[in-house]
């Protein structure tokens, strides 16, 4: 499998404070990777150096093989999707126009492959054409978000990076818009780097679940390895409560001891 995005020997330090220190990571081409961990612990560090928005103070990242320290920022950006919490859209801008931002730089003057481009992805995230002409003031917060989406989405990017971009919606529009991303995910292929609280959010969404604490990885592993296996302390106490009430997707189940879906014998007992 290609490596879609690599860190090597990352050290980010702000003055003496050490944030991150002797990070190395390795990201599949495809993979949709959840990160998830204390307050802190420098999981939207390591998202946002991706893209360049932070740099870090020693080590190299590579994106699809070139290190993004040769490559122009502006450049970068505009290939790699960027969604945050509450979608942060342009207020004076139509949808249409929120949403046709960067495809608009890339193709320059053919407005008909921006104007296709804008009618796919709103599709794809769920948004009907009648939308198109509304400003940001005239949607409900789930409406923004998908908007949100389908402008990162737009320009058709390899890399997509979200930063607890669910936050600012109710629990129902939440789980439908998570439903909708592992739809676009399967759809696209396009490998997702999401940063998220929620560590239910994480075990449902991720195919990788990357859990850090204090700029360290605790573990990197498969939803079902971490319920299963957990490689540490904090990533036992982490996961216990999902593994207690087995809120989890109907495949994850068996990862579950109250589970009468459990088909393997857990590594540990919950207490």
């Amino acid at each position: 499998m290609k490596t879609a995005i690599e860190f090597k020997n990352i050290k980010k330090a702000y003055g003496e404070k050490v944030v991150m220190e002797r990070f190395n990571l390795s990201i599949e081409k495809g993979e949709f990777v959840t990160m998830i961990g204390s307050s802190g612990c420098g999981k939207t560090t390591a998202l946002k150096m991706v893209n360049g928005l932070i740099q870090q103070t020693l080590g190299d990242i590579f994106v699809d093989g070139e290190n993004i320290r040769n490559k122009n920022q502006t450049q970068l950006r505009r290939n790699i999707g960027y969604v945050i919490q509450g979608s942060v859209l342009f207020p004076h801008m139509t949808v249409e126009q929120n949403i046709s931002y960067v495809p608009n730089l890339l193709n320059k003057r053919d407005k008909e492959k921006t104007k296709n481009a804008v009618s796919k992805w709103m599709g794809i995230v769920g948004l009907s054409e009648d939308l198109k002409y509304r400003y940001p003031s005239e949607l409900s917060g789930g409406q923004q978000q998908r908007v949100g989406i389908a402008r990162a989405l737009a320009a058709s990017p390899d890399i997509l990076l979200m930063d607890e971009p669910f936050g600012a919606v109710d629990e129902i529009t939440r789980g439908q818009l998570q439903t909708e991303l592992k739809r676009i995910h399967r759809q696209t292929g396009i490998t997702v780097l999401f940063v998220t609280h929620d560590i239910s959010e994480a075990l449902k969404l991720g195919t990788k679940v990357l859990v850090m604490n204090d700029g360290k990885i605790e573990q990197f592993a498969k939803p079902e390895d971490l319920l299963r296996c957990p490689a540490t302390e904090f990533v036992k106490e982490l996961v216990k409560k999902e593994r207690r009430t087995c809120r989890l997707p109907e495949e994850q189940l068996s990862s579950c001891e109250f589970s009468g879906a459990a088909s393997v014998k857990n590594t540990y007992n919950a207490k």
